[in-house]
């Protein structure tokens, strides 16, 4: 196994500011709550491919609604990489929870950007059962794998990224 990557929290700041921005239930306070209990990714096995991604806090997704995630994760890993994002199976399996850009791309360089590579992971329930997703705080709900990536032989990009989710492109 080639040793990569490192796991970290990103500043107590950003990631207080992602909660109470975009769940005004929680205040300072709870926010700062759920950053001190905030877990790094793990897998689960030693034959594990994926790494954990445990809730910030608990939520409830009815079918057919979306919410999006602040982690409160970043990950800086060796040039040549990426973290590739997915549901836990079981999750997908047994209520259709689906990211909502199917996978997510963690670029190797995307650690350095402004929001500090804070990991956002916006899904949905897609069931078709009317079965609601329960995920509790500390419960695993997503995972991310690690892949090596090549480029072609005629590459010549000098694009250098400053933002943070979405930013290399329209």
């Amino acid at each position: 196994m080639k040793r990569i990557a490192q796991f970290f929290k990103v500043s107590p700041e950003n990631f207080i500011g992602a909660v109470t921005e975009e769940f005004s239930q929680y205040t300072r306070e709870q926010a700062e709550e759920m950053y001190d209990k905030l877990h790094l990714p793990v897998r689960a096995t030693g034959g594990s491919a994926g790494y954990d991604f445990f809730a910030p806090f608990s939520f409830s997704l009815p079918p057919g609604k979306s919410i999006r995630v602040p982690t409160g994760i970043r990950v800086r890993m060796e040039e040549g990489w990426v973290l590739k994002l997915y549901p836990r199976s079981g999750m997908g399996f047994k209520f259709r929870l689906q990211l909502d850009n199917t996978v997510g791309i963690i670029d190797s360089d995307y650690y350095d950007a402004a929001n500090e590579g804070h990991i956002f992971l916006k899904l949905t329930n897609d069931s078709r059962e009317g079965r609601r997703v329960e995920i509790s705080q500390g419960m695993g709900f997503a995972q991310g794998i690690f892949l090596e990536y090549g480029i072609t032989v005629d590459d010549h990009v000098e694009g250098i990224r400053t933002g943070g989710l979405g930013s290399t492109g329209p």
